[in-house]
């Protein structure tokens, strides 16, 4: 029998102090046993303790990992205190969760999204970015049991990591032209439903671009709301195609290449602008949207060499080559590649 299996969040929780309740949202989901909360230094302090002491509080008995990046020797620390574990609770920043949801796919239990900061559409989606050798790695995970969004923590975490979730969202813009490419040149499989989904969670934060104000917990819950929608075009597309298209080849590349990366929403945004420009769009309106939400438009802004951003972009088309994007099989030449920076002001 021919079927698709869509992996989708059985609760979200979105709200001011949502993080107490995080004992009673898993004795809701009928939770049961002993379990682990994965979280770092900063996020212990910040929401780990909170949740942690709202679980033991209704008798859970609640062990403790602190991790420091998204790489398989994390995951394996975090594996290793899994053995007899029901739930894992990644408590945290993008990498803490991402690790999270790989040791309990690995160990086949579920897994938890409590998220501290609103800085990319991992909270929610399947799919999780690891380090290895070469850079960062796109792998299946454990899609979350459940998602606690706390946008009480979420306002007052920096930012700029706000404003990197919202570029994140946008860059889903150029996502979806390429995947539109690839239908095309490759009769590549295509979901309308996920891609009027990812383009309708973009359009909203553009929208709502001027509304979106440091502090403000009407801002947190409207960025988390739409990372959460795009993570579920994700799930729907049982890819990432709907979210990451050549302006996430562009900042996985500047990954491997720069002395110092910036954010990963913050550089997947430059990369629409550029790609938008080579899809022939108009790129200017993407460039001015993340202007109003105080996100970065060029390599000054990242702190980024602008001639990694040349070498990014030469290299990118070899990132995933089996994914088909606007960059083709051959990539762009060094003039093509500098040529488009400083047409977009990127550099």
């Amino acid at each position: 029998m021919n079927y698709k299996k869509i992996q989708m969040p059985r609760e979200v929780h979105i709200g001011s102090d949502v993080i107490n309740e995080t004992g009673k949202i898993c004795q809701d989901l009928k939770i049961d046993g002993n379990l682990l909360v994965v979280t770092g230094k900063n996020t212990l302090k910040i929401g780990a303790k909170i949740a942690i002491e709202s679980l033991e509080e209704l008798n859970y008995s609640v062990d403790l990992v602190q991790i420091t990046e998204a790489s398989q020797n994390a995951i394996k620390k975090v594996e290793d205190k899994s053995s007899d574990v029901s739930l894992i609770l990644g408590v945290g920043g993008g990498k803490i969760i991402d690790v999270a949801k790989m040791a309990a796919k690995n160990k086949d239990t579920y897994f938890m999204s409590v998220p501290t900061a609103a800085s990319h559409d991992g909270i929610a989606s399947p799919l999780a970015s690891i380090k290895d050798a070469k850079g960062s790695v796109s792998l299946t995970a454990q899609s979350p049991i459940g998602v606690i969004a706390d946008t009480n923590i979420i306002r007052n975490a920096p930012f700029r990591l706000l404003a990197s979730g919202c570029a994140d969202i946008v860059s889903n813009y150029t996502a979806i032209k390429d995947w539109q490419l690839a239908q095309r040149l490759q009769n590549e499989g295509y979901s309308e439903s996920a891609a009027a989904l990812s383009l309708m969670t973009a359009k909203l934060i553009i929208k709502s671009s001027n509304s979106i104000k440091e502090g403000l917990e009407e801002s947190a819950r409207l960025v988390v709301k739409s990372l959460f929608s795009s993570g579920m075009a994700i799930s729907i597309a049982g890819s990432s195609r709907p979210a990451s298209g050549s302006e996430h080849k562009f900042s996985h590349a500047l990954d491997r290449i720069a002395k110092k990366p910036a954010l990963h929403g913050e550089q997947c945004g430059i990369g629409a602008i550029m790609m938008m420009n080579l899809h022939g769009g108009d790129w200017k309106f993407i460039r001015n949207a993340l202007k109003d939400m105080k996100a970065p438009t060029n390599a000054y802004e990242l702190e980024i060499d602008p001639d990694d951003i040349i070498e990014a972009l030469i290299s990118a088309h070899k990132i995933r080559p089996e994914r088909y994007t606007i960059l083709g099989d051959r990539g762009l030449s060094r003039d093509a590649a500098k040529k488009l920076a400083v047409k977009t002001g990127v550099i």
